[in-house]
């Protein structure tokens, strides 16, 4: 679990900076966003998710903590994580912008419903902000 923070702390960095342009900043806004941390002091690991727009999502279109079970985030996470990878080791068939990191997520570990709840939520934030399918088995976001 202790690679699960680099990786996605890389990974949010690397999707960050590479939709940042040369354009000028047409909204000048006075406050930033502040991260959303993910953390577990018990398994000994922090992820911190810096992408902007993600904790609006997660206090105005997320569905609620309490929910989804927590069975059910594991579930989606084990699928979402299992494409993500697929994806990120398969850089000349899917953009190495997006996927540029394997995210390691082991199935059999108890990660509680905190991690569990923020992880589904970035993967469904993601799929919107960067319009592409997590989920192989249905048709939402075609591409």
């Amino acid at each position: 679990m202790k690679k699960l923070l680099p990786v996605l702390s890389v990974l949010l960095v690397v999707i960050f900076l590479s939709r940042c342009n040369s354009s000028p900043i047409k909204e000048i806004s006075n406050s930033k966003e502040p991260p959303v941390v993910i953390a577990n002091d018990s398994l000994e690991y922090e992820i911190i998710i810096i992408d902007p727009g993600f904790t609006m999502y997660l206090n105005s279109i997320a569905r609620p903590e309490g929910f989804y079970s927590q069975q059910y985030l594991e579930n989606r996470n084990r699928l979402y994580v299992t494409t993500w990878n697929y994806r990120a080791q398969n850089p000349l068939q899917f953009n190495a912008n997006i996927y540029e990191n394997v995210i390691d997520y082991n199935p059999n570990i108890d990660y509680g419903y905190e991690v569990n709840y923020k992880l589904f939520n970035y993967f469904e934030f993601a799929q919107r902000k960067y319009r592409m399918n997590l989920d192989i088995s249905s048709n939402r976001w075609n591409r």
